[in-house]
């Protein structure tokens, strides 16, 4: 992972760990967000997964879609 994708990890990590709980698991796609955001930073980087992990969260209402959606390849 590079260091922009590491420091942008950190607000995802801190999510699962102090909000995710509370909100509940009940999230429109698989995987959920936050896990679709740790695996776009992981395979693309920071630039790039950022990116993809933005569009995904910006999908995420009540308007949006559902199912599964992997991160490409």
């Amino acid at each position: 992972m590079t260091p922009l994708a590491r420091l942008l990890s950190l607000p995802v990590k801190g999510y699962r760990l102090i909000f995710s709980p509370w909100v509940g698991y009940n999230c429109r796609y698989h995987p959920t967000c936050s896990a679709y955001a740790l695996e776009a930073l992981a395979k693309h980087g920071g630039i790039k997964g950022g990116w993809m992990a933005a569009r995904r969260i910006s999908r995420c209402h009540p308007w949006g879609g559902s199912g599964i959606d992997n991160v490409p390849g």
